[in-house]
């Protein structure tokens, strides 16, 4: 606690504490709408619990548990982003969320998070918010994109705390012939979120493969393309689909992978704040069915007590 008072005072200029929200900070209307959708998407993602009897008396389940504390991070005045984070784990269930933003701008994120049933918002922003919720609250999961300094901090406390994804500059890229002006006005909009963005168009789907970009738009021949993307955060398909409408309004989850993560993984989902728990049930006979397997594997690996732990019940 010491430490994160030190660093907010000497880069934030105040006192770590609860923020002060600015009531009408918010369109609120917007808000909750956006909200909504974000809420009935991610209720649609929930996946199945599954039980099987592999072997007569031998039955196993995998069920899904949200998880019991989340710290969202929260880049100043992105009121978006909360919705993005905090929504889903709601759905998922989860107990307790923890906000923590910048301090400028908290007042705005405070009046977002109460618009969302909300009431943790921490006024403490970069590295030391990070080490505030992984060390003091102890969440069980960060998530949240942020600067530079935020993502070093997230891969720094993964060794203690899982995080969603390490966040990069935001990237665009553009395939396909389309229309000049619509292309220009999503490169334009990428642009916005600072200098070291990434905005590119392409002739060919395996160049856009290759980038495995954050935000994959198809113009001209789209739905040619479509179904056949692999390695994109999200797809946005056909003129009428610009990356704005998944920033703020769709309800597709707006927090993705930048950085070339794409080839391997998604962005949040509902499955971001659930964990899957596997349940072994076995009776006598089950036990005494699967036992010679059990016995020959650990004579195979040198584990005498693994195959007399079976034999002894079997």
């Amino acid at each position: 606690m010491e430490a994160v008072r030190e660093w907010a005072l000497r880069l934030d200029g105040v006192e770590p504490g609860r923020a002060v929200r600015a009531e009408g900070a918010v369109p609120r209307e917007a808000l909750l709408q956006l909200a909504d959708r974000v809420r009935r998407w991610h209720e649609a993602q929930r996946p199945a619990d599954i039980e099987l009897e592999v072997e007569p008396g031998v039955v196993l389940q995998r069920r899904w548990v949200a998880l019991d504390t989340v710290g969202v991070y929260v880049p100043r005045n992105l009121i978006s982003t909360l919705v993005m984070c905090a929504v889903p784990a709601q759905a998922a269930g989860v107990r307790r969320i923890v906000v923590c933003t910048p301090p400028s701008g908290a007042a705005m994120i405070a009046d977002a998070a109460d618009a969302l049933g909300l009431d943790e918002v921490w006024a403490i922003g970069g590295p030391q918010a990070i080490g505030w919720l992984a060390y003091v609250e102890r969440v069980d999961k960060i998530v949240g994109p942020g600067n530079d300094y935020v993502n070093e901090a997230k891969l720094e406390v993964s060794r203690d705390v899982p995080i969603d994804l390490p966040g990069g500059p935001s990237e665009v890229v553009v395939l396909g012939d389309g229309d000049a002006r619509l292309v220009e006005l999503e490169l334009a909009a990428q642009r916005e979120h600072g200098h070291d963005a990434v905005c590119r168009t392409v002739e060919t789907l395996e160049e856009a493969e290759a980038i495995a970009p954050e935000h994959l738009v198809l113009l001209g021949d789209a739905e040619r393309y479509a179904d056949q993307v692999r390695n994109a955060g999200s797809v946005f398909v056909g003129p009428w689909s610009p990356v704005p409408a998944g920033d703020y309004a769709t309800g597709g989850n707006h927090v993705l992978p930048t950085n070339g993560w794409a080839r391997s993984v998604g962005g949040l989902g509902l499955e971001t704040f659930m964990k899957p728990l596997t349940v072994q049930r076995l009776t006598k006979e089950g036990l005494q069915r699967i036992a010679p397997t059990v016995e020959a594997l650990a004579a195979a690996e040198g584990l005498p007590a693994h195959a007399e732990a079976v034999r002894r019940r079997a």
